[in-house]
């Protein structure tokens, strides 16, 4: 399974983003999706997860009311739409991939991880 994530970028506080990440080596429709994100001298946070079929999704505190996930198995990618962004948002945010039916919640969950794209939030 690879993995390719994209759309970092520099944003003001208060503005959006939209992530993507191409998924390819499998059965895209089998596998939950997820982000993950690792700030500067901070471990990885896990912040938003989806089930294969899409139709359940988890979001860390921290994402809750500002991210939106989605995915698309027909092109084999999933999305992180992130609004009203923070300062403290700041991270590398890494697409993640599992065969675990539902959506894992954790970090640890996913086997498969991708590189990177930076996302800085300034204030």
């Amino acid at each position: 399974v690879q993995l390719q994530a994209s759309g970092g970028g520099l944003v003001q506080a208060g503005g959006s983003l939209r992530l993507s990440c191409a998924f390819s080596g499998g059965d895209f429709s089998t596998f939950a999706m997820g982000w993950s994100r690792q700030a500067p001298g901070k471990e990885r946070e896990f912040v938003a997860g989806v089930s294969w079929g899409g139709g359940r999704t988890y979001y860390s505190d921290s994402a809750k009311g500002r991210f939106t996930i989605s995915r698309n198995n027909a092109e084999n990618t999933v999305s992180l739409q992130m609004n009203r962004l923070k300062p403290e948002d700041t991270a590398i945010y890494y697409c993640a991939a599992d065969l675990l039916d539902g959506v894992p919640e954790e970090d640890d969950d996913y086997e498969y991880y991708g590189r990177g794209t930076l996302v800085t939030v300034s204030s």
